[in-house]
């Protein structure tokens, strides 16, 4: 079973955006709290593993138009 990059990019982007949530929520008792940090740094990777997942999607749909 062949998954989508855009499928997986959706995914990842919101989960992204879960985690901006709940970092946005966790700073209200400290907005340098080691759960607050945590929670950024997840949401950075999922939406950079997202933007990566549209690129090669972009990037797979391009070389199939050209053969």
């Amino acid at each position: 079973m062949r998954v989508n990059p855009i499928s997986m990019g959706i995914f990842y982007f919101v989960m992204g955006l879960i985690f901006i949530y709940l970092a946005i929520n966790s700073a209200r008792e400290g907005l340098f709290t080691f759960p607050t940090i945590l929670l950024m740094l997840f949401a950075t990777f999922d939406i950079g593993v997202a933007i990566r997942m549209f690129l090669l999607s972009k990037k797979v749909k391009d070389q199939n138009k050209k053969k």
